[in-house]
C-alpha cells in the first residue's frame, strides 16, 4: 500500500476532527451528562427523603391515633363513671324520698288510727248511753253523766 498525500490529508482531517471533538463537543455532551447524572441522584434522594418523610409521618399519625383512642377510652370512663354516680345519687335521692314518704305516710295512718280510735270512743260512749237508757227504761242525760262517759271511753281505748 501507498501512502500518497490524499491518505496523510485525511489522517490530517481526522486528527483535526477528533481534537474539534475533544475539545468542544465532548465537554458540551459530558456536562449535559453530568446534569443529567446530578439530577437524576437529586431525584433518587428526594424519593428516599420522601419515603423517610413518610415513614416518619405514618409513625407520627399512628402515634396520634393511638393517643386520641387512649383519650377516647378515658373520656369513655369517666363518662360511665359519671353515669354511674348519677345513677346511684338518683338511687339515694330515690331512697331518701322513699323513706319520708313512707314516714309521712305513717304518720298520716297513725294520726287517722287516733282520729278514728277517737271517733269510736264518742259514738260508743253514745251507744253506751243509750243502751243504759234503753235499760234503764228512762233518759239518761248525757251532759250530766259525761264524765262517765269519758271514763268509760278510756277504758273501752285502753282495751
Amino acid at each position: 500500500m501507498t501512502i500518497n498525500a490524499t491518505f496523510i490529508g485525511q489522517i490530517i482531517v481526522f486528527l483535526i476532527l477528533l481534537w474539534f471533538i475533544a475539545r468542544f463537543v465532548t465537554p458540551m455532551v459530558a456536562a449535559d451528562l453530568d446534569a443529567r447524572n446530578r439530577k437524576i441522584a437529586d431525584g433518587l434522594a428526594a424519593a428516599d427523603k420522601g419515603q423517610k418523610d413518610l415513614a416518619e409521618a405514618t409513625s407520627r399519625a399512628d402515634a396520634i391515633v393511638r393517643e386520641a383512642r387512649e383519650r377516647a377510652k378515658l373520656v369513655e370512663d369517666q363518662a360511665a363513671r359519671r353515669a354511674n354516680e348519677a345513677v346511684e345519687a338518683a338511687k339515694q335521692a330515690a331512697q331518701t324520698e322513699g323513706a319520708r314518704i313512707v314516714t309521712a305516710a305513717r304518720e298520716e295512718a297513725s294520726t287517722e288510727t287516733g282520729r278514728a280510735r277517737e271517733q269510736l270512743r264518742k259514738e260508743f260512749g253514745s251507744m253506751v248511753v243509750v243502751g243504759a237508757s234503753r235499760l234503764l227504761e228512762r233518759e239518761v242525760d248525757a251532759k250530766a253523766h259525761a264524765q262517765l262517759i269519758d271514763k268509760l271511753a278510756d277504758e273501752i281505748g285502753r282495751v
